[in-house]
Formats: structure tokens, C-alpha cells, sequence
């Protein structure tokens, strides 16, 4: 799975919100922190985070770009970076995924979100 977590390929973010309104944001980087956990790269997910906020939870989508094998990813909310090491390792590889794509000026890391993962399920074609 660690092929889908390089960011070549945006991944769907779902919540919901306090109604069960379901909301799906396109995010640039989900980043491997550690066997348990990964970041969430927070450009421009407002309504998205007050929904994490709310419920605690996210679900998100990632897919390997080589072979396009998808995984969704349910999550837990831990907590908001704005600095450090992880934070300053996302803003790189954002700013790599931005120079590649002429997004330079669009692609500013506000903070890295990290989650638990909580279950992980693979997406199977038939």
C-alpha cells in the first residue's frame, strides 16, 4: 500500500457531519506517520475538518498508482500539526506534488491532521 501514500494521485476524504450529511473532499497527501497511523495534508478542507471535529471519524480512499489497487481507510482523529518534522516532511512533498502539477501559488499545507487507522479494507473489482 505504501505506493499510494506518495501523493501521485489525490484521495477522496468522506465525513459527515452532525445530520449524517455526507461530505467528500479531494485531498493531496495521505502520509504513512507510522504502522498505526497517517496525516491528512489540510489545504483546503474546512468543512471537512469541522465535520472530523464533530464525529471524530473519516474514511478515506487510496489508491496505488502503479496497478490502481484501492484501499479505504477508516479513521480516528488524533490531533492537528502545524510544525515539526512531520509537518515540514508533508509541506516537501507538497511542494514536489505542486511544482509537478503548476500549482505552485494553490498548494499551501495549513496543518497535518493525524488519525488513527482504524481498519483498513481492500477494494475489490469484480
Amino acid at each position: 500500500m505504501t505506493p499510494s501514500l506518495q501523493g501521485a494521485l489525490p484521495s477522496a476524504l468522506a465525513t459527515v457531519d452532525e445530520n449524517g450529511t455526507p461530505n467528500i473532499s479531494y485531498i493531496s497527501q495521505v502520509f504513512y506517520v507510522d504502522d498505526r497511523h497517517v496525516a491528512l495534508s489540510n489545504q483546503f478542507f474546512n468543512k471537512s475538518m469541522r465535520n472530523i471535529k464533530t464525529s471524530g471519524i473519516a474514511t478515506v480512499n487510496v489508491i496505488r498508482p502503479d496497478n490502481l489497487t484501492s484501499w479505504y481507510l477508516s479513521l480516528q482523529y488524533k490531533e492537528t500539526r502545524t510544525e515539526g518534522e512531520l509537518f515540514d516532511n508533508m509541506q516537501m512533498q507538497l511542494e514536489a506534488i505542486a511544482s509537478m502539477t503548476g500549482m505552485e501559488d494553490v498548494f499551501k499545507l495549513k496543518a497535518a491532521e493525524i488519525f488513527e487507522v482504524i481498519k483498513v479494507d481492500e477494494v475489490l473489482i469484480s
